[in-house]
């Protein structure tokens, strides 16, 4: 099969250096243009991005020129998919000029999240929104279409919700977030203000945590995403952690079940990504460790099976019932918030518009 030709928008980031590396070898999808702001315009992409992850920058693609986002020289590349790491402010408008020049867009920045023809698609949880492909396209004119991800800290939540809203139904949910430094960017907080500190405060994040799962678990129906009803609670703080957000989840399920039910649901969990074998999907999405301490970002951030998925699995531990709540249930979970929560969504995301006829 004829590799797929891609493009990164924002390349020369945290987050665009997770696509370049993901994509890197990947069996449906080649990199052939990467994009970034103008002062990294004519450079090679290794002399452009200052390279922060491992594994090391793929040789063939750092020796790409970058380019400006233009989509008329990815038209000429042959493009036709293409992955957005661009800031938000800037995404908004690029990310409509090349769906409206014909191209598919899978962006992870939030400027289009909350566009109510625009899905946020996590692959295991709401497949059944790329319906909604059909009407974005017919609403704007458009010949391509613009697919969206959600905040980092949301994917790893609403991937234990789904199980648990499919067997038991949610009544409300409360979540705190022990999020990672890569999550603000290499310039995002100071070293001076996280070293031997926790802040407490994330701009905006609390509100997509809360207000992200309710289009996501929602359902899809005449041509509109009708918004789930479940109250979600969360308090957000940065820690002195690399990579990998951990989080505290207490669960009023529908229905009271015990530990053992609820481990057993996250182990069974097998979506549609899973069933098709998506080259970066992971086998299971869901790892259920029995030890008392774990999760942990430093052992379980790069969780996930085959090798292509590595990062990808969501890590749940500690399950428990919650007194406090008559149906309460409570677990910690651990996802690589650049990879799970960020390009490694997207090309999943990819992966299953390719499987699905939408490439």
């Amino acid at each position: 099969m004829a590799k797929m030709e891609v493009g990164i928008l924002g390349a020369t980031g945290i987050v665009g250096q997770r696509y370049v590396s993901l994509l890197a070898d990947h069996p449906w999808f080649e990199v052939r243009v990467v994009s970034a702001s103008q002062a990294s315009v004519g450079k090679k992409y290794r002399e452009a991005a200052k390279w922060f992850i491992e594994p090391p920058m793929p040789e063939d693609i750092g020796e790409l020129v970058v380019t400006p986002p233009d989509p008329q020289l990815f038209k000429r590349e042959g493009v036709e998919l293409v992955f957005s790491a661009l800031p938000s402010e800037v995404a908004k408008q690029v990310e409509e000029d090349f769906a409206a020049a014909g191209f598919a867009v899978a962006s992870d920045a939030s400027a289009h999240r909350y566009d109510p023809d625009v899905p946020i698609l996590i692959p295991e949880v709401n497949p059944s929104h790329l319906q909604i492909i059909e009407y974005q396209r017919r609403n704007r004119g458009w010949s391509g279409f613009i697919v969206t991800g959600s905040n980092c800290t949301t994917i790893g939540l609403v991937m234990t919700l789904k199980p648990l809203l499919d067997a038991f139904g949610i009544k409300r949910v409360l979540v705190a977030t022990m999020q990672a430094l890569s999550g603000a960017g290499y310039f995002g907080v100071p070293s001076m203000a996280i070293l031997d500190n926790i802040i407490p405060y994330i701009k905006k994040e609390e509100e997509k945590v809360s207000s992200e799962p309710q289009k996501i678990l929602g359902r899809f129906e005449n041509g509109k995403i009708l918004p789930a009803n479940v109250p979600i609670g969360a308090s957000c703080h940065r820690v002195n952690v690399l990579d990998g957000h951990t989080e505290a989840v207490f669960v009023e399920l529908g229905r009271k079940a015990s530990p053992e039910e609820v481990a057993k649901v996250f182990k069974e969990f097998q979506p549609e990504p899973q069933q098709l074998k998506l080259p970066t999907a992971p086998q299971p999405p869901i790892i259920v460790r029995e030890e008392p301490d774990r999760p942990q970002p430093r052992f379980d951030r790069y969780a996930g099976e085959p090798p292509r998925a590595k990062g990808m699995a969501v890590v749940v531990g500690r399950i428990r019932e919650e007194p406090v709540f008559e149906t309460g249930i409570k677990y910690m979970l651990l996802s690589h918030n650049t990879i799970r929560g960020a390009a490694g969504n997207s090309v999943l995301t990819a992966e299953l518009l390719k499987a699905k006829g939408w490439l």
